[in-house]
């Protein structure tokens, strides 16, 4: 079987982005650490609010307070898990490399999230988004599942669901067991592709696999002393609203993460057609740090999330209509419900007339720019 590093030398993706003044796109780039600590600060804010809520509903014996709270602190979290340490990843939220690295080490250490495997997989992704020979972080096809099993366990807590993509969050238990792997320099049966795609990623990062092995260490002993202090000290709470949290109430990432991808074409070098833009309200937006308007992300990467709305204003006219939430899960619905009969059917997302494109943006490397994932890529 060809290695990563033989099969992206076949593939060349010749990128459509849409038309933008570069002296536009240098001021969309631009980083801010105080539109950074806005963002994740606030969201560590919010995180401690919720978290502080739930303990004290629950020393008051407020029963049912305290598991309203502890919902409302698991939906928060969920979004530390995976989209925070996404766009810290890029290296785009702050202008100071260090806070962007301190945020990015503090969320997946909460969250039980790998910054060192995701960086080499998220750069693959985003070279060769949807092209599955090198882009398996989405595996295909992707299933808007609203079964009563998948229902349950994102509005309660998920304890023993496998995960079913790369880098999606699995229940608690097996995220340990994979977790315990790692550490150890092992994964899971590569017969099951997400694993398969992790050894195609070791073999060619080692440096980043090196890394991920200290990291899931780092890990499994910072959540071993959360667990300790818990039964020692009798506050069982801090494993619940520390270790467990990013494990409860799942269902807002859950909605809004499927759509960026799902049920849109492969193996084409436009973004509008394999990847989803959808409108939300302010609050969710910002506990999903902005990636509802995810072809403007992977179109132009190195803006950072809180200026993703102000692109989509300047390239609109040249985009597909956005989607709201709503209207993004009927179309992904009825894609799957053709999928079932038709494994080939993909939605072919309608985009506006041709004589608007003007590929010269493409000759700006900080068009091209994706921030600061996996090296020696």
């Amino acid at each position: 079987m060809a290695t990563l590093s033989e099969i992206k030398k076949e593939i060349r993706p010749d990128w459509y982005r849409c038309p933008i003044e570069k002296e536009v796109l240098r001021k969309l780039c631009l980083k801010s650490d105080k539109n950074g600590f806005v963002q994740a600060g606030g969201h560590l804010s919010i995180f401690l609010m919720t978290g502080g809520l739930t303990y004290v509903f629950l020393a008051q014996q407020y029963l049912v307070r305290f598991l309203a709270t502890l919902f409302v602190h698991g939906t928060v979290s969920s979004f530390l898990s995976g989209v925070a340490p996404h766009e810290l990843a890029h290296g785009t939220v702050f202008r100071t490399k260090f806070y962007n690295r301190f945020f990015l080490y503090l969320y997946s250490l909460i969250s039980w999230w790998d910054p060192y495997d995701y960086a080499s997989s998220h750069t693959y992704h985003h070279r060769y988004t949807m092209y599955p020979a090198v882009d398996r972080e989405n595996l295909l096809p992707l299933q808007p599942s609203l079964s009563p099993i998948t229902l349950f366990q994102i509005f309660t807590l998920n304890l023993f669901s496998k995960p079913d993509r790369v880098f999606s969050k699995g229940g608690f238990f097996s995220t340990v067991y994979l977790t315990g792997l790692s550490s150890f320099g092992r994964i899971g049966s590569t017969q099951i592709p997400c694993q398969e795609w992790l050894q195609a990623l070791h073999d060619d990062q080692p440096l980043q696999h090196r890394k991920s092995i200290i990291w899931s260490r780092i890990l499994l002993l910072f959540h071993s002393c959360i667990l300790m202090v818990s039964i020692i000290s009798g506050h069982w709470w801090l494993f619940l609203v520390i270790t467990l949290s990013s494990f409860m109430a799942n269902w807002a990432s859950y909605f809004v993460g499927l759509t960026q991808h799902c049920g849109l074409q492969n193996n084409v070098p436009d973004f509008r057609k394999n990847t989803r833009t959808i409108t939300l309200n302010p609050i969710l937006s910002f506990l999903y740090w902005h990636m509802n308007w995810h072809i403007e992300h992977h179109m132009f990467a190195g803006v950072p999330c809180y200026n993703l709305k102000k692109l989509h204003e300047e390239i609109k006219l040249d985009m597909p209509e956005p989607r709201t939430l709503i209207g993004a899960w009927k179309e992904m619905v009825e894609i799957w419900r053709v999928q079932k009969f038709d494994r080939d059917y993909q939605f072919d997302t309608p985009i506006p007339d041709s004589r608007m494109k003007d590929k010269r943006v493409n000759a700006d490397p900080l068009a091209s720019s994706i921030g600061d994932l996996a090296p020696n890529f």
